[in-house]
């Protein structure tokens, strides 16, 4: 299907849960493709194929992603039938670089992180003024299409029926949110540094992984940005340190931002509520892998945590208040 005959195949260990098989292709001794397959019934050929309409639009207009290439007859999706299961086949450009875990968590020698946060900023700030001007062929779903008090409610167990209430709760303060062109598109809804790469020559950073992109505000995606910034901080003591480096930190992720997008300075203050969104997201997460593998609903320490936050409306991930636990981040 794409001329990969004499391409060593290794495959790239799965994350917790991972929703894919996912392959590096080598040739002549280096990475230069990522072949994905799709196999769980929670994933449709119309999805595959809006994801990776919406990254070759992405690539074609200039930002910084994993191309998707297209198969020997022009597909962005092909479609294998084996014992009477669909697998859906994508094959990628691979990023240049490194993750910034393999790299120990350092950045580039002589340069300041704040290049980093901006960069992160700036890269976010591209894609969404793209999705701006974004008319699908084949559209992705909305958040509100998944995640709704129904959805909830079958899933989440009925003894955690104060966590079903409070996440129906805020379900509704964000269908009050507003959906304009400037606040409301297309999210990558999974930027964390788990889906980019650095190249640590230049700085420059090239996401993948667009298979949670969704329609939601923009806010969520910026929520999520806040919140990769705790674990530079995580296991500082002092409330009030963290609480200083995440505004500097943030506030030099927004000028990144701002210098590829329009960004009302009101949506700011719907923040907390889109952090609380991402617990959301990481809740009901937790719970569908749980299902996938046939496991009986469990509370772990992180996933109580999240828990409690939501329910106590503790807001900021908890990292400013007293049930945050420099010694174990994010765990009661």
């Amino acid at each position: 299907m794409y001329g990969l005959n004499g391409c060593n195949f290794r495959q790239i260990p799965p994350h917790a849960g991972g929703r894919n098989l996912v392959y590096a292709c080598e040739q002549e001794g280096a990475d230069v493709t990522i072949l994905r397959i799709t196999f769980l019934p929670d994933r449709s050929r119309e999805d595959c194929l809006a994801e990776t309409e919406y990254v070759r639009y992405l690539f074609e207009h200039g930002a910084s992603v994993s191309n998707v290439i297209s198969s020997r007859q022009g597909k962005l999706v092909e479609e294998i039938t084996h014992h009477n299961h669909k697998f859906y086949i994508c094959l990628f450009d691979k990023a240049k670089g490194h993750l910034l875990a393999d790299n120990h968590y350092q950045y580039r020698e002589g340069v300041p992180l704040s290049e980093y946060f901006y960069n992160c900023g700036k890269v976010l700030g591209k894609m969404h003024q793209l999705s701006k001007e974004y008319t699908p062929v084949h559209p992705r779903y909305s958040f509100f299409d998944k995640y709704n008090p129904g959805y909830i409610d079958q899933l989440i167990p009925g003894s955690l029926s104060l966590l079903k209430e409070k996440l129906a709760e805020l379900l509704r303060a964000l269908e009050g949110f507003g959906r304009n062109q400037e606040s409301f598109g297309m999210n990558h809804f999974d930027f964390n540094d788990g889906n980019y790469f650095i190249d640590f020559g230049t700085g420059q950073i090239t996401v993948y992984d667009f298979d949670n992109s969704c329609y939601c505000p923009y806010m969520f995606d910026l929520a999520s940005v806040w919140g990769n910034g705790m674990g530079w901080v995580q296991h500082e003591p002092d409330a009030g340190k963290r609480k200083k480096f995440m505004e500097e930190y943030f506030a030099t992720v927004l000028t990144g931002y701002r210098s590829e997008t329009l960004l009302d300075p009101s949506l700011l203050d719907a923040l907390p509520l889109f952090i609380q969104a991402n617990f959301l997201e990481n809740i009901i997460d937790a719970f569908e892998v749980m299902r996938n593998n046939g496991e009986v609903p469990e509370c772990d320490e992180e996933l109580a945590y999240r828990i409690k936050c939501l329910v106590d409306d503790i807001p900021y991930f908890g990292f400013f208040h007293e049930i945050y636990s420099s010694e174990a981040p994010f765990e009661l």
